[in-house]
């Protein structure tokens, strides 16, 4: 088995180590390149004895194993890897997804024997409806997602009796001028542990566009016919150079050729593969008629760089949008007259993000909550502005 070394700390972990000694199946999901085979791996090494097994199903050998006719056959090929069935035992299973049949497999052994299944899978589409399906009542799905800006800071040696002291915290000088470039570089180049690892710009891009390929060559292939590959290229770079926009469907099928259904499905498998997120309106208690359509962000802002060259405002509202979701539910409001807070969280709160905040929009923004009776109102921005206004939250203090 693999060990894990120079470990980074990520968020998810307490929970996937808390879910460890259930019985239930750890199940991990998230785009590839996220993390998931480290986390495993870390899991792994968490269990005192040694009657565990690392299993790469992206290996011929490895799934030829449960490619076997019966149970029989591929519990033999588990004892002669060293799996002992009558004692309390783990098995690790990378990339599930690639044998589907796989998991009435883990169903059985899962009820009948003492062994406790961690498996992970990049293909969340997949996962989530095969295993609820057929796994019902005996896991529990964790998704992975690229680094927050905490594990970001985290992967440069910042500890986190510092980094927690900054925490949503009103603007701060020292801090800004301190952390201003290692959040630049967040905006830039997103963050997936292997671009943050890289050590210049080209190899980070290099990365990027292999996650990018990667992406769409084996996860959408896997769940989609051959033949939509260029369709998805196509969408996810229209949708790339359209972040915080909302979704006009009429509009992209007549751009793409493509009717509104086969669009849609197209939008769902994005999404449900952690490609695309979707902030949908919120209506309040407001009578008149307001945007119902949802807006679009994308997964990481690296892999939006690689798609369309987008500057100012809208990569960094997609950057604060990802650094927002993991607080809470977000949605959006927007009138008819086009006036709109751009994010509202749980219900209960206003934010805006501002490149350059000043008072003019801290004003507008106080205006427009208080037609939802919102009190709790914050101003997000990247940049100070001249005149030393300082109420509103940086950037970087969002996680």
């Amino acid at each position: 088995m693999q060990k894990v070394t120079n470990l980074i700390h990520r968020d998810i972990f307490p929970q996937l180590l808390a879910h460890l000694s259930e019985q239930e199946v750890t199940v991990i999901t998230g785009m590839r390149r996220t993390g998931k085979t480290t986390s495993v791996h870390y899991l792994l090494e968490q269990i005192p004895h040694n009657n565990k097994i690392y299993i790469d199903l992206e290996r011929l050998e490895d799934r030829a194993i449960f490619k076997q006719p019966n149970f029989s056959d591929i519990e033999s090929g588990l004892r002669f890897k060293g799996i002992d069935f009558t004692k309390d035992s783990a098995i690790a299973l990378d990339e599930v997804q690639l044998v589907p049949e796989i998991v009435s497999f883990i169903k059985y052994y899962h009820d009948h024997y003492p062994v406790k299944f961690i498996i992970s899978g990049s293909s969340s589409y997949y996962l989530k409806n095969r295993f609820t399906e057929s796994l019902a009542g005996r896991k529990h799905i964790f998704e992975l997602y690229p680094l927050s800006f905490r594990e970001f800071l985290r992967f440069h040696d910042i500890p986190d009796t510092t980094i927690n002291q900054f925490r949503l915290i009103p603007y701060n000088r020292v801090v800004f001028t301190t952390y201003k470039h290692l959040y630049e570089s967040y905006i830039q180049f997103g963050g997936f542990p292997q671009v943050v690892l890289s050590s210049s710009e080209n190899q980070k891009k290099r990365f990027l566009s292999d996650i990018l390929n990667s992406y769409i060559e084996l996860d959408v292939k896997l769940l989609s016919d051959f033949s939509v590959i260029d369709d998805l290229y196509k969408l996810i770079s229209l949708l790339a150079s359209r972040i915080g926009q909302r979704l006009d469907i009429s509009k992209l099928s007549s751009i793409m050729g493509l009717g509104r259904a086969k669009l849609k499905s197209y939008i769902d498998l994005l999404e449900r593969t952690y490609f695309l997120h979707l902030v949908r309106p919120f209506t309040g208690s407001i009578d008149r008629a307001i945007a119902k359509q949802p807006k679009v962000y994308l997964a990481d802002t690296g892999l939006i760089n690689q798609l369309a060259k987008i500057h100012g405002g809208s990569l960094f509202e997609n950057a604060a949008a990802l650094q927002l979701m993991p607080l809470g539910a977000l949605q959006y409001f927007q009138l008819k007259s086009g006036q709109e807070i751009d994010f509202i969280m749980n219900e209960s709160s206003a934010y805006e993000v501002k490149e350059t905040p000043t008072s003019k929009d801290l004003k507008t923004l106080q205006k427009r909550s208080a037609l939802l009776n919102i009190e709790d109102i914050h101003l997000i921005g990247r940049t100070p502005p001249a005149n030393n206004f300082e109420n509103f939250i940086w950037g970087g203090s969002i996680f």
